[in-house]
């Protein structure tokens, strides 16, 4: 396969730099298989032993570019002062410093010739290239995104106290209301929105504060606060969300609609909870992107069979479907998928959420209040009289709520909800427990979905293995299948941020309603019962489906057995 011009001049620059012969180069230009900018960059380093300082110094010579070694500029608080931090990482570019009139920029990728005369309207001053590594350029942000970030804020309460590092003195503490706070606050959400973040929490220890974000399923540090700093940043958003900042000893739940707060193009709204911990109060955030709409629901994650069950399924003109699952194990998603596939201009959809997620258009929604007694109960009484087709009841709570959702799918309305239950045959006994009749039960519910979320396995670094024994023996008894499969590979890459795992998708337990079925539930069966009459009747598993997503190379093993224990 004939080389490129670029491609020629970086051997060419490794020859000259006596780390290829001549027999090398006329070796690699006889390759058969095309050799692009990352197979080129694979074969010298695997082959030839070229380490990667030599390659990018070869190819600043190849495009007549400086090289320059990332890995050993420090980011400070000055960096992104004249190019904003996103825009950097966007374009994969880092600014290092400044020479008279010149901004020093390194640039990962050598063809970028737009983007120089960009930064020089950004920040009038003119653009000097030097080339770097894609992956140190990576590997500081993700350092800036875990520290540096917040340094100048940290600094600024420690220095607006006149302390260094924010190191308060005993019975001084910070106001709510400091500039620094308001700041840093800002700070946190803005950084947790950039870094795709759902829930951050705010959690005081004993000497420090600790800020964690919980990324794809998994939570990790990101920012060690003085215990002093506490109080004044709960107390800023509690302010933020319209709560008792006097209020310290009961737990307290608001919204902060976020534009209001800053002058960045983020439109989100944050669900907040507060709780009093034993070294202060806590707060928890979760994170809903208005200008994320809904996903459509094969994007879900259901598998064909499944997808096709639960179309059938919301299209009925009336019962009940019940989704269940832990907290953020994407039921809400899915509801809304639901709803959004059904609605049109001939159905009467009306809601009733605590809070509202996201908003659909077409969709009547109805926000809770249980200060003065707006409950889901007191809602879907009023729901009934208001002569809708489908109902959506955020979370069946207790006995009054579940009754009146059973009467409502029984009187030719469509009711979807939620409930909290590990599988689905054991939300039949839920809602026994909860004071509703056998009977009842099985005449209105049409179908139950049990859901998890797991991380996807990183497309572009996973690594193909062979089973095991002790796997084969578990694919074997869940699905009759074994074969090769993907791990995820503990290096990871750029694009999953070094974890292996990029993303999450759905895995689900759908319990579809059949004769045998509502004769076990009138029977007062267990649930262990119901579950072998469903999986008779052709219901796959929470653990069955999550080692098909591993079959098909979506995650890996390990995720599956994490997330859902195996069939007993």
């Amino acid at each position: 396969m004939p080389l490129g011009k670029f491609q020629l001049q970086i051997i060419s620059a490794l020859e000259q730099m006596e780390r290829l012969t001549e027999a090398d180069r006329e070796k690699i230009a006889a390759a058969p298989e095309e050799l692009t900018g990352d197979a080129l960059d694979k074969l010298l380093q695997d082959e030839y032993k070229i380490t990667s300082l030599q390659l990018l110094v070869a190819k600043g010579k190849a495009f007549g570019l400086a090289p320059y070694h990332v890995a050993r500029y420090k980011v400070n608080t000055a960096t992104f002062e004249r190019v904003p931090q996103e825009f950097c990482q966007e374009h994969q570019i880092l600014p290092v410093g400044v020479v008279g009139d010149y901004l020093v920029v390194a640039f990962a990728n050598p063809f970028e010739i737009s983007l120089p005369a960009k930064i020089q309207e950004m920040t009038g001053m003119r653009v000097l290239r030097v080339l770097a590594r894609e992956k140190d350029i990576r590997d500081k942000f993700a350092v800036t995104a875990q520290a540096s970030g917040f340094d100048d804020v940290v600094g600024q309460i420690g220095e607006e106290y006149g302390i260094k590092e924010a190191e308060l003195a005993d019975g001084e503490s910070v106001a709510e209301d400091s500039g620094p706070i308001i700041q840093l606050s800002n700070r946190i959400i803005e950084d947790a929105f950039y870094a795709g973040t759902s829930d951050i929490h705010i959690e005081p220890w004993e000497k420090e504060v600790i800020v964690r974000y919980r990324i794809d399923g998994i939570c990790q540090e990101k920012l060690r606060l003085p215990a002093k700093v506490g109080p004044a940043l709960v107390a800023r958003l509690k302010i933020m969300c319209n709560l008792d900042i006097a209020e310290r000893r009961m737990p307290q739940d608001g919204r902060i609609i976020f534009k209001q707060f800053t002058k960045k193009s983020i439109d989100i709204d944050l669900r907040v909870s507060t709780a009093p911990l034993n070294h202060g109060e806590g707060v928890v955030m979760r994170i809903l992107d208005k200008q994320k709409s809904t996903l459509p629901l094969p994007a879900l994650g259901f598998s064909e069979e499944n997808l096709s069950k639960y179309r059938d399924v919301i299209r009925q003109p009336y019962g009940m479907i019940l989704h269940c699952g832990p907290t953020g194990s994407g039921k809400s998603m899915t509801l809304y998928s639901a709803l959004n596939e059904i609605n049109s201009p001939e159905l009467v959809i009306r809601t009733a959420e605590d809070p509202i997620e996201y908003t659909l258009a077409g969709i009547n929604q109805m926000q809770m209040h249980r200060q003065i007694g707006l409950t889901f109960a007191t809602a879907l009484r009023a729901f009934l009289r208001q002569d809708p087709d489908i109902i959506l009841v955020g979370e069946i709570r207790d006995k009054e709520t579940a009754n009146i959702a059973v009467e409502a799918a029984l009187t030719g309305h469509l009711l979807i909800s939620t409930l909290h239950t590990n599988d689905a045959p054991s939300t039949i006994a839920r809602l026994t427990d909860m004071g509703v009749e056998p009977f009842m039960i099985s005449s209105s519910l049409l179908c139950v979905c049990a859901q998890r979320l797991m991380r996807r396995v990183c497309k572009t670094c996973r690594i193909q293995t062979q089973l095991h024994e002790r796997e084969k023996a578990i694919f074997e008894k869940a699905i009759g299948w074994s074969g090769p499969i993907y791990k995820a590979n503990s290096r990871g890459c750029p694009k999953c941020g070094g974890s292996g795992y990029k993303g999450r998708l759905g895995i689900h337990e759908l319990m579809v309603i059949s004769e045998e079925l509502v004769e076990g539930i009138n029977k007062e069966m267990e649930s262990s019962e119901l579950k072998k009459i469903a999986m008779r009747n052709g219901m796959k598993t929470l653990h069955q489906d999550s080692l098909l997503k591993v079959k098909d190379g979506l995650t890996t093993l390990e995720e599956a057995i994490a997330t859902v224990p195996p069939d007993l």
